[in-house]
């Protein structure tokens, strides 16, 4: 199945159909919605344009959208700064040549990345949600990375695919409804990757609740967050997670997982840091 669904024509449908009449300041009318949401007028009349070009923009045949407009749309629709910036980026995709091949982390990101305090695990994340690079904590907290295949060690397969994985998030649901909110907005900034099609694609085609989450059209940034992870060895812990822009390098980025000091999650990322240290003298 190919991810078809990434374009302003679909994300533009689910956001006029996600909205209530009411909550965009509309009066109640009195005969009956053949669809839910706003309608098209509705749209163009909220965000100041004609009902021909609002209806041009969702079919997709409407090219250089001004920024007033965009914003217009994004005020009609009530949308998040997450998703006027995925709006953004469908209506003008970023400039830039998206490459296939696997991107290179730079020499001192890994040196960084094995400087880091020993209780912060940390890994660099590429186009797609691949794993790129890793301290030896941040190999360890949600899986053994270094086990898996290059073109396996991807966030979106392994919470959807991968059955062990599952096992690891006490709050699954909420973690798989932030992921595929995650890789929407990968869409949109990567939107003729090949690596971003691919894993969208092998996902609609293996994963039924990817494909129901993934209608829906949901966008949001993952730059700071809490969760809980569930290690097989160590127990439960929760972690407030961070995720950095590196501006040199296009499309990675750093997120680093850290734990209130003296909470009992401190005393199991001890647990697990001591096992890594176990297995590596074994």
């Amino acid at each position: 199945m190919q991810p078809d669904s990434m374009s302003i024509s679909a994300f533009l449908k689910a956001r006029r159909a996600a909205l209530d009449p009411a909550d965009a300041g509309l009066p109640p009318v009195h005969n009956r919605r053949r669809v839910p949401g706003l309608r098209r007028e509705e749209v163009a009349q909220l965000a100041g344009i004609s009902v021909d070009y609002y209806i041009r923009i969702e079919q997709g045949r409407a090219q250089g959208i001004s920024p007033p407009v965009l914003d217009g749309l994004a005020r009609a629709l009530r949308l998040t700064g997450d998703e006027h910036a995925h709006l953004r980026n469908l209506a003008e995709p970023p400039a830039g040549h998206d490459r296939g091949h696997l991107p290179v982390v730079r020499p001192q990101i890994r040196r960084l990345l094995d400087a880091m305090d020993p209780r912060v695990p940390a890994h660099v994340v590429g186009p797609g949600l691949d794993y790129l690079a890793w301290n030896r904590l941040g190999a360890d907290l949600c899986f053994d990375l270094e086990t898996l295949p290059p073109d396996r060690r991807n966030a979106p397969l392994l919470v959807f695919l991968h059955p062990e994985r599952r096992s690891l998030h006490p709050d699954w649901d909420d973690v798989a409804a932030e992921t595929v909110a995650a890789l929407r907005s990968e869409t949109g900034r990567h939107p003729s990757h090949p690596r971003v099609r691919d894993v969208v694609a092998e996902l609609l085609d293996s994963s039924a609740e990817f494909r129901e989450l993934w209608q829906r059209q949901q966008v949001r940034e993952k730059l700071t967050g809490r969760k809980r992870i569930r290690h097989p060895e160590a127990g439960v812990l929760e972690v407030t997670y961070e995720t950095l822009q590196l501006p040199v390098d296009e499309g990675q980025t750093l997120c680093t997982y850290t734990v209130e000091p003296g909470s009992p999650s401190e005393a199991v990322l001890r647990r697990i840091a001591a096992l890594r240290q176990t297995s590596s003298a074994a």
